[in-house]
């Protein structure tokens, strides 16, 4: 699932479609070696939260311009970093590991820790299995019991940070999902130690803080990043929102 050819360019918004994906948030085994991989200026959540994103866009129709790839990304929760409608912690991306060179690409201009990475969702009957393959071995390996999407989208922001150029910036990622109703991470597998992801492993037991898998998850990569004074201000969101347990307070 590799796509090539022209270069994007990294200061223009992309949008993708309808990926299949996994995104939560757990308590690390190291919370000190989750908070080393944290640069100088920004502070973790108080809890260490470590978090990941697995998905995949099947189809090249799917996306503005990325074509069809696959995409693992994970990372450190941030103090103070909440995005404009609240809820989940903004977060320093670690690791970001994506099948397309195009992506990679793209990314890495935006500041990304951009590598190439396999990620593989199979759903068979309630049972969902998440792997990302590095190297041709399975690096991590997620399994969910997952119900069926309902009939509400849920919407809102996330917010990213990375370095260019030696300068941190921040960005705001829109997105709408249609989450799957009951949504139960069972296992969280990291195998390869010696692989620098380890350091992200979850502590055992596996204390999962926030998350959810939908089948059609639509958002946009902003245009360029921004320096982070220069983030818009954060708003709290409502209690009512903020109570259902989605990223975002959605």
């Amino acid at each position: 699932m590799s796509t090539g050819g022209t270069v994007l360019d990294p200061a223009a918004p992309q949008l993708v479609l309808a990926a299949r994906t996994l995104l939560f948030s757990w308590l690390p085994a190291d919370p000190g070696a989750a908070e080393a991989l944290v640069p100088p200026g920004l502070r973790p959540h108080p809890q260490r939260q470590v978090f990941s994103c697995q998905y995949v866009v099947d189809d090249e129709t799917q996306t503005s311009g990325f074509g069809a790839y696959s995409l693992t990304y994970l990372g450190v929760s941030l103090a103070d970093m909440e995005p404009p409608d609240g809820g989940t912690p903004g977060g320093w991306w670690t690791h970001y590991l994506a099948s397309s060179t195009r992506v990679r690409q793209y990314a890495a201009a935006r500041g990304a820790p951009a590598a190439e990475g396999v990620t593989r969702i199979e759903l068979r009957g309630g049972r969902l299995t998440a792997e990302t393959w590095v190297d041709g071995r399975p690096l991590i390996r997620v399994v969910a019991a997952v119900g069926h999407t309902g009939t509400e989208a849920h919407s809102g922001h996330h917010r990213y940070l990375t370095r260019r150029d030696g300068e941190l910036h921040v960005a705001d990622y829109p997105y709408v999902a249609e989450p799957v109703s009951p949504f139960e991470v069972e296992s969280v597998e990291f195998l390869v130690p010696e692989h620098p992801v380890h350091a992200l492993r979850p502590a055992n037991p596996l204390h999962v803080c926030w998350g959810f898998y939908s089948p059609r998850v639509s958002f946009a990569y902003p245009a360029c990043p921004s320096l982070p004074d220069e983030a818009a201000p954060v708003h709290q969101v409502p209690a009512r929102r903020a109570r259902s347990g989605l990223p975002s307070g959605s």
